[in-house]
């Protein structure tokens, strides 16, 4: 059985990390070593430690240690548990959880790039998606729809933020990803990697999602970019094809999130 403390002060160390911090000191919690995320939710949780990330703590309304949460205090019988009602736990975090429990987890070394891929066909790659709900989303449908890995650019979000992975429901620890050293997605990179490129952007030479040569690509990296501005010009003459995906009823574009699950399907399912 899990060492449950019914919490009586909201100050004492060990509670500190849920104490409204914001992602990026979470980040560097531990520096120079990797710091801390929040994993919210069971299934978020249940993912990541059959990653092999390592569970710090855990949080939880008292209703929810055998209720949603049951099997995550199983689970995790040798982490510290944490409990109080509703309002102790929304006045530590600022927030009401979501389905019962959140864990405080020590986050790993990223992996080299290169690395990485040397073994896959199917990449995605994230230029400057802020947006941690879209960031969730595409690991979601990367994880669905068979792409092997995502590489996300530095202006990028952390897949690892709260509400990223929990968007995701825990895929972020089920596809590989890492970052590469660049503010946009580095064509050179992905072409010394074996990669041919296809760039997701309305340019008048874009072809469509389904063309043949594309989607016979041996392997493929689809490049997506921010929400606003879409990809940095670089990226798009640096990059092997520009593709779109047609639209309807004047509707120029789809969320990246969105697009990123037809892209997924039909240039990744050879």
């Amino acid at each position: 059985m899990a060492k449950i403390t019914e919490i009586t002060d909201k100050t004492i160390p060990e509670l500190q990390v849920y104490a409204g911090h914001s992602e990026p000191q979470l980040l560097h919690w531990y520096e120079p070593e990797p710091g801390v995320f929040l994993a919210e939710s069971p299934k978020v949780i249940q993912r990541a430690i059959a990653a092999g990330y390592e569970p710090m703590s855990l949080l939880m309304e008292r209703r929810d240690i055998t209720g949603e949460a049951a099997e995550i205090v199983e689970l995790c019988r040798d982490t510290p548990l944490f409990t109080g009602d509703t309002d102790t736990i929304v006045d530590i975090t600022g927030f009401k959880l979501i389905r019962g429990a959140i864990c405080a987890m020590r986050r790993r070394p990223l992996a080299d790039a290169a690395e990485l891929c040397k073994d896959v066909r199917r990449i995605a790659v994230l230029e400057n998606v802020v947006n941690p709900a879209n960031t969730g989303s595409i690991f979601r449908s990367a994880a669905a729809l068979g792409i092997d890995a995502v590489l996300l650019t530095s202006g990028s979000t952390d897949p690892l933020y709260r509400r990223s992975s929990r968007v995701s429901m825990g895929t972020v620890f089920q596809v590989p990803w890492t970052y590469i050293n660049s503010p946009t997605a580095d064509t050179e990179l992905l072409h010394s990697m074996g990669f041919a490129t296809a760039a997701m952007a309305l340019e008048e030479d874009s072809v469509n999602i389904d063309d043949k040569a594309l989607c016979n690509e041996e392997r493929i990296a689809i490049i997506m970019g921010t929400e606003g501005d879409g990809l940095a010009q670089t990226t798009i003459s640096g990059s092997d094809y520009t593709v779109c995906i047609p639209m309807a009823h004047g509707v120029d574009s789809l969320n990246v999130a969105a697009a990123s699950a037809l892209a997924f399907w039909q240039i990744g399912r050879k």
